[in-house]
């Protein structure tokens, strides 16, 4: 068992920046990646950005230039820095971490940007 616990939600400017937080406990050997989804009303979780056991990362079109994803391995913490936000990033954020074949999810932390 892996959990997730994210932190860092909460209520932002349009324009204005936020990092989210994502701690992994339990049996965590062989997380080969870990990352962010969200899901925003009436729609369906999606990617935002994932980082590999090697440091390799991916993003969706829509964070690229804005929205950064770093891993401190020895803290088991990923963390999402989100920076120019637009209310188009409303969403609760979610921590996902793949081990092997099985895919573990945290929570889920609410981000609302105001315009």
């Amino acid at each position: 068992q892996v959990q997730l616990v994210e932190s860092g939600g909460g209520l932002v400017q349009a324009g204005g920046s936020r990092r989210l937080s994502c701690v992994a406990s339990g049996s965590i050997i062989n997380l080969n990646a870990m990352g962010w989804y969200r899901q925003a009303p009436g729609k369906q979780r999606e990617l935002v950005a994932i980082v590999r056991e090697d440091g390799s990362t991916t993003y969706a079109d829509s964070v690229k230039g804005r929205f950064t994803i770093s891993r401190d391995n020895a803290k088991n913490t990923v963390y999402l820095h989100m920076s120019t936000l637009k209310p188009e990033d409303t969403a609760v954020y979610y921590c996902n971490a793949v081990q092997l074949l099985r895919m573990w999810w945290g929570l889920g932390t609410q981000v609302t940007v105001s315009s």
